[in-house]
Formats: structure tokens, C-alpha cells, sequence
């Protein structure tokens, strides 16, 4: 699916969310999140709650859950349920990726707009790219950063995805325009990167997942299956990851299509799904590792998921792995769900 097919449908999705209430609900959950190595599925349901990113809040032990339609997020409860964090209707659109950062007591927000939010407006849709800081306690704003304002060109920007560094600053990716964002840990935002190798097709979707490896930023692109180095000391550094098959052979290329979130992990390994929301992907769970400081991946692992159109995949309790399915192909449908699933993957 592109994101013009989106936008087409936006009018009837926006009419079948008008007035959606905040996520509430029962979930249910194959072990409650805090016990021993984490439940093996987490099936969490509330009022179109249609989650694209998720998160692990190591500090008070909980997934975090944006909404693409309530621009909420939220925290999943031990017993299952949904409990609303933020709720920041002056700056949050659609919630995209999130992550959080313990460390620093913030979880950070990627805000955009495809017109399926119920606070999408025309002025708004595929012209929305911010980044919001909150407190993990009290779901707080800490800032709000006007990532397009910044890009300064009057074009169509979505803030994607975020990941962060060791100093807190925080790089996002932009889905329509071929830029990656860097926001200071005090909320002020710049252009990392600014790349016409990094543009997405009239009504595709470009960059997506980001992953912080060691001073430099690997980038996923979903138009045509790439992945993508930036030494943020060094963006003008930018180049194209050579990915081999697990012997060495080239031509691994092709299993990225459909690529969406990623996860660096402590092993140094890079986790990423892939899915069908652009109709030629499967649902899938890769590993990357490079021996090169990520100018060259071998692609080592692959196993299909059984959940549909899998979006994130996130740290979970006890060391685990969580895939996430909001179910985006009903949003994007017309027919938004009001379920998601966490599945253990790792």
C-alpha cells in the first residue's frame, strides 16, 4: 500500500474515527508482563488504539503503545489493560515510533499525520513531522520539537521513527521527504542528513526504522528495500550497506522488502520486520550482524511471524523480543481494529 492509497482513503477513515475515545479496554496476556522471561503473547484491545510503534520502559517494567488514530500513547498494564500516558492534543497527530530512555526519564515520540488520525486535519495530513519528549512518570511534555519548520522547504514531511544516543540527542527519519532529523537532548532540531538518495517515490513510503550502533545510524528504506549508514559525526558520509546471505554470497537485498522497524541489540546483532503493508513484503523477522562497523550486514536469520503486518519489534522483560501487530492493513482499510498484538520473537 503507498501512502497516496492511504490518503485517498483518509475521508472515510477520519469519518469512521470522529470521535474515538482515548485507548481503554481489557487485554489479555499469555503470562502477566512481569513475570519471569515475559508473556509469549500480549493481545491488547482499546477503543482503535492501532499501534504502529511500541516500546519497552525498562524503569517501571511496561510496554508503551502509540496510536495512530488517538495520538495517545500508552502503557500496557501487568493485567493487560491500557492505561493513557500522554495525551498532548496541542502537538501529537499519530503517534509513529516511540522509544523510550530510562536513563533520562523521557519516552520520545515521533508525531505525524496520514489522515487516519482523529485530530487529522487537510492542512495537516503528509505535512506533520515533530518529535515530543515526555516523562515516563507523568507523561509530562518535556518539548516538542517542529521537525518540518526545520526541514524549512514547505514540502510533505512524516516523522517515522526515532532512536537516540548515549549523549540523548535523537535522530528521526522523515517517510516523504529524504531527510533524517537530529534533535538535541533540549529539544532543539536540525537536518542530520538531507540526501536525494534517500527520497521515496511520489506516494511511497522512504525512510522508516533507525537503529544507533556505535557513533553511527543504520536506516531502513521501504520503497526499495535498502539499508542505509550515516556516521553522525560524518553524515556526509552517508552510504548504501552492502547486505550478503549469511554465506557470504550477495543478492540478500530482496528479503528487505517490505522493511519497517528495527532493534539493535547488546549482542551488537540488528533485529528489523518486514511486512505486506506494501503489498510485495512478508511478515518476517530478520538478523543483521557486520563485521565492518555496519558498511557491509550479513543477513543471518530469518523466520516468517504469524501475526499480520508486523511494525516494531522492541526489547521486553526478562532480555526478551516483542513484535508488534497493530493491524494497520484495517486502519488503512477503512475498518480500524481495536486490538494489537506483542508476540515474543526472541
Amino acid at each position: 500500500m503507498t501512502i497516496r492509497q492511504v490518503l485517498v482513503g483518509a475521508g472515510l477513515v477520519a469519518a469512521l474515527v470522529a470521535g474515538v475515545a482515548a485507548p481503554a479496554g481489557a487485554v489479555g496476556t499469555a503470562g502477566a508482563v512481569g513475570a519471569g522471561c515475559g508473556p509469549a503473547v500480549v493481545v491488547g484491545h482499546g477503543a482503535a488504539a492501532t499501534p504502529e510503534g511500541a516500546t519497552w520502559d525498562a524503569a517501571h517494567h511496561r510496554f508503551l503503545v502509540g496510536s495512530m488514530v488517538n495520538g495517545t500513547v500508552s502503557e500496557v498494564r501487568p493485567d493487560g489493560t491500557l492505561r493513557t500516558l500522554v495525551d498532548d492534543p496541542a502537538h501529537l497527530v499519530s503517534v509513529i515510533g516511540l522509544h523510550a530512555d530510562p536513563a533520562r526519564g523521557r519516552v520520545l515520540v515521533a508525531d505525524g499525520d496520514l489522515g487516519v488520525g482523529s485530530r487529522s486535519t487537510p492542512a495537516s495530513t503528509a505535512h506533520t513531522a515533530g518529535l515530543g519528549a515526555y516523562d515516563l512518570r507523568t507523561g509530562r511534555r518535556l518539548f516538542h520539537a517542529d521537525l518540518a519548520a526545520a526541514a524549512a522547504d514547505g514540502g510533505p514531511h512524516l516523522a517515522n521513527d526515532v532512536a537516540y544516543a548515549p549523549d540523548g540527542t535523537a535522530y528521526v527519519t522523515d517517510t516523504l521527504a529524504p531527510l533524517v532529523y537530529r534533535v538535541t537532548p533540549d529539544g532543539t532540531a536540525g537536518v542530520l542528513v538531507r540526501d536525494p538518495r534517500l527520497a521515496a517515490p511520489a506516494g511511497g513510503i522512504g525512510l522508516n526504522g533507525i537503529v544507533w550502533r556505535d557513533g553511527v545510524l543504520v536506516v531502513g528504506k521501504t520503497d526499495d528495500a535498502t539499508l542505509w549508514r550515516i556516521p553522525v559525526d560524518r553524515p556526509a558520509e552517508l552510504s548504501r550497506i552492502e547486505v550478503r546471505g549469511a554465506d557470504g554470497a550477495g543478492g540478500a537485498g530482496d528479503r528487505f522488502v517490505g522493511l519497517d522497524g528495527m532493534l539493535g541489540r547488546p549482542d551488537g546483532s540488528l533485529l528489523a520486520v518486514t511486512n505486506h503493508l506494501g503489498d510485495d513484503g512478508r511478515d518476517a523477522e530478520l538478523t543483521l550482524r557486520s563485521a565492518d562497523g555496519w558498511r557491509s550486514a550479513a543477513l543471518t536469520a530469518e523466520r516468517p511471524l504469524t501475526d499480520t503486518d508486523p511494525t516494531a519489534i522492541t526489547a521486553g522483560p526478562g532480555g526478551g523480543v516483542y513484535a508488534l501487530s497493530g493491524r494497520l492493513d484495517l486502519l488503512f482499510a477503512g475498518t480500524p481494529g481495536d486490538g494489537f498484538t506483542l508476540r515474543r520473537v526472541g
